[in-house]
Order: C-alpha cells, then structure tokens, then sequence
C-alpha cells in the first residue's frame, strides 16, 4: 500500500525559510514563510505559525511590499499583542506607507516592550526625520548605533558642495549620445523626498528612495502623470543616500548608480527593463 506524503512540515518550512534568508533570497523566504505559516495553522502549531508571521513580515518588509508586511505583522500581533519583533516590522511598514503617528505610536510600543531594539530604535529616528525633528532623529540614531554598531554605522557626511561635484562627476561619466537628451533636464540634490514626491505615485513611494524623476518621459506629454505639466527634472536624496551607502567610494558609486537610474526612467524605462539593462 503506497502512503502519500503532503511535502514539509511547517517546522521543516520555517527551517528552509530562515535558509533562504540567510542567502537573502527574500523572495524564497517569504514564499516559504508563506507555507510555513499556513502549515502550522493547519496543524495548531501557533509557536511556529508566530515564527513564521514574523520572518514573512520581514521578508515582506525586505521586498518593499509595505502593504504586505503590514497585514503579516497584524496576523501575529492579533495572536500574540506583546511579540516585539511584529511590533516593530509592523512599525516599519507604517513608516514605508507615509503613516507617521502610527509609525511612531506602534515603535515606541516595541522599545517599551524590547529596550534593546535597535532595528526600533533606527525606524523612530526616520521617522522623527521625516517629521523634522532633527534632535531627536539624531538621539535615536546615535542609540542604534550603539546597540548594533555593525547595522547601523555613523552615515558618511558630504558637504553641499562635495555632493554636488560628485553629482556632476557622475553625470560626465553618462554617454554623450544620452546626455544630449539631458539638456533640458534640470538635476537637483535635496535632503529628502517631500510628501509630494511619495504621494504621486500610486501606491505611495518609500521615504527611503534615494532618487526620483519629474515629469513624463522624453517623447511624452500630457499623461495622467500629476508631475507631466511641469519641466523634466531629476532630484536625488542626499540623506536617503548618505544612510545607504558604506563609505565614501560607496556614496560616490551609489550617486552615479541612482542618476543613471533616473535617466533611465527620464528615457522612457520602466522598473523591470532597467533590471534587464543592469540600471535597477
């Protein structure tokens, strides 16, 4: 008599998922914190299911897929209201999805519940920058770094002048034959996005992007786009892209990385064909 099986189990699943994390393949590790969490359902495994929630919501958090992460987070927490670590992915998604009070509302939760959170203790900072309360994102900055040192290392510093220049030492290294569509292309360097750079995409854009274009794309006009009607601009985040980057060399690579990006979204590409031209 043949038996048949019905693959892993959710213990087995969570194992391979924290695998694929570790690879940092985020979308296996979703996929398969997917199952894992579903399996133990099934089974009446909440620890595991709880695990898995957890790791799915971060895996989420990892992909960019805020709205995602935010509903795996409340799954946990509607079972589990104390567990810190959904608290603060939950918090997290929050601060992706432009919801500020809640944001910060939920991550102070998570530091009362887990003091030593530094991954907490980072989002309160973004999310008391984005507020413009410069003290105390630098308060809660300088605590993760304590914490977590290796996470979350001081951020290089350019002056306005030196990031400008490397701006413009970027764009001498863009071909000629593109360039040329530039010309009338204005590129600026502010701190951060403002609310009206997120909120005019739908769904909303991360507070964390390191660049953005203006406009419609070369060739086109008068589309929906609410940006369209005014001249082509691209701008990027010196902030945003000061956290990002891990040195000096890194920051000046990663300014050239995001314009030529830009561009590629100024010349008409979209996400997956800059992917498949090395410009994601």
């Amino acid at each position: 008599m043949a038996l048949f099986g019905f693959g892993p189990g959710a213990p087995r699943l969570l194992e391979q998922a924290r695998e694929a994390w570790d690879r940092e393949e985020m979308e296996e590790a979703a996929g398969l914190a997917a199952r894992a969490g579903r399996a133990a359902e099934r089974a009446g495994d909440a620890g595991t299911r709880g695990e898995a929630l957890a790791l799915l919501a971060a895996a989420l958090n990892e992909l960019g897929r805020s709205a995602e992460a935010l509903a795996a987070a409340d799954a946990l927490l509607a079972a589990e209201p104390d567990a810190a670590d959904a608290m603060t992915e939950r918090g997290f998604a929050l601060w992706e999805l432009g919801r500020l009070d809640e944001a910060r509302a939920q991550l102070e939760r998570a530091v009362e519940r887990e003091p030593g959170d530094s991954w907490a203790h980072h989002v309160l900072g973004l999310v008391a920058e984005r507020a413009g309360e410069r003290k105390e994102a630098e308060r809660r900055f300088r605590r993760a770094r304590k914490l977590a040192p290796e996470d979350f290392p001081a951020p290089v510093r350019l002056s306005p002048d030196a990031f400008d220049a490397a701006v413009e030492a970027a764009l001498e290294e863009i071909p000629p034959r593109v360039r040329a569509y530039l010309a009338n292309v204005a590129i600026a360097v502010e701190d951060l996005p403002a609310d009206d750079d997120l909120r005019g995409s739908d769904p909303p854009l991360s507070p964390g992007i390191l660049g953005i274009f203006r406009g419609a794309p070369w060739g086109q006009k008068g589309s929906m786009d609410p940006w369209s009607h005014f001249p082509s601009s691209i701008v990027l985040y010196q902030r945003n892209l000061e956290r990002f980057a891990a040195d000096r060399d890194d920051l000046v690579e990663q300014i050239g990385v995001t314009l030529v990006h830009e561009v590629g979204h100024f010349l008409g590409l979209d996400e997956e064909e800059l992917w498949e031209r090395g410009l994601g």
